[in-house]
């Protein structure tokens, strides 16, 4: 018998997940996720870049009349839009989501000038998305191409920035998002749990982990399991086609989301699941049909 990796454990890596984060889950008011009374719903958001239009306007109006409540920006110059985006988003049904990057230089650089730039330009970026009332701020450590620290010195220090910044985030009712990729852009943080473990040691409110279903694809051996492992520490979740990164469905039969969706509703989630990603067609059709196809998946979830 031949057997998948990703779908081998569909209900045993889940459960040895659980047992395994124990301690995780002592953290969540000694309770598991799963005995929660499940509130979880759909929230789909979309990069302002992905979305179809030549204005922003143009592009809330496609996004509203697809029922998508969420907005994603990029962040460098965020502090300069704030007024922009508020105007834009009044009288519609959609808030403004996670804001992605934006930030100079990188928190775990050997260089103390780098991680300095860094920290600053978090700071200004964290400030702009308390304004906008957004989920929080993400960030990657650091990426392959930019000279680190070793791991374990990379780590302490991170839990360090990650404190101050977590507190300074819940000071402007907003959160740091730490950002887990595929190994081909970043060793450091690879996996979901690998997030959650550094959040659950920097011991911030204003801290929380996020997925990226791109990435996990290479990275978890179960998106449900993944998603388990983080409970209380997810806040945001990007979503792609899982060969190309393109929108979701433009991969076929291996855009299933299914597993993953149903981890996100056994943890209550309560934050947005953002499309990050291009599109091999006509965006004003693709994004439809992805957002139908996130519809119906987590129905089948």
């Amino acid at each position: 018998m031949t057997i998948n990796r990703r779908s081998f454990l569909g209900t045993a890596v889940s459960g040895a997940a659980l047992a395994a984060s124990g301690g995780l889950f002592s953290s969540f008011k000694g309770e598991s996720p799963i005995n929660k009374q499940n509130s979880s719903k759909l929230k789909i958001s979309c990069q302002e870049g992905v979305a179809p239009g030549k204005t922003l306007t143009e592009k809330l109006d496609f996004m509203e009349s697809l029922d998508i409540v969420g907005l994603e920006i990029w962040g460098a110059g965020l502090e300069k839009r704030v007024n922009e985006i508020k105007l834009a988003l009044q009288n519609r049904n959609m808030k403004v989501s996670a804001i992605c990057a934006g930030f100079e230089g990188w928190l775990i650089a050997d260089d103390p000038a780098i991680q300095k730039k860094c920290m600053d330009s978090l700071k200004v970026i964290i400030g702009a998305a308390g304004e906008l009332g957004s989920t929080g701020v993400i960030f990657v450590p650091a990426f392959n191409n930019q000279k680190s620290l070793p791991d374990k010195q990379a780590r302490e220090l991170l839990i360090g920035q990650m404190k101050e910044l977590g507190d300074y985030a819940l000071q402007n009712k907003t959160r740091i998002l730490l950002e887990p990729l595929n190994r081909e852009e970043c060793y450091f943080c690879r996996q979901v749990a690998d997030g959650a473990a550094i959040v659950r040691d920097v011991k911030s409110d204003g801290a929380a982990v996020m997925g990226d279903f791109w990435h996990m694809t290479w990275e978890e051996t179960n998106d449900r399991a993944a998603f388990l492992s983080a409970g209380d520490y997810l806040h945001h979740v990007h979503i792609a086609s899982r060969k190309r990164r393109k929108m979701p469905g433009e991969d076929g039969e291996a855009d299933n989301y299914v597993n993953g969706f149903r981890g996100l509703k056994e943890i209550n989630y309560q934050d947005y699941i953002s499309f990050e990603c291009g599109s091999v067609g006509d965006p004003k059709i693709t994004l439809p049909a992805a957002v139908k196809l996130m519809r119906e998946q987590w129905k089948e979830a």
